[in-house]
């Protein structure tokens, strides 16, 4: 099986993520980075 890396799922739009205007403080330690206004988890 492949691996996949971090930077192929974003340049494929596959991540997940939320807007940075909601997010839960709690889930501060997933949160990996921000992008064009969303937090990639």
């Amino acid at each position: 099986m492949a691996v996949v890396t971090m930077r192929q799922l974003l340049e494929s739009g596959v991540h997940f993520g939320h807007q940075t205007r909601r997010w839960n403080p709690k889930m501060k330690r997933f949160i990996m980075t921000e992008r064009n206004g969303i937090y990639i988890i």
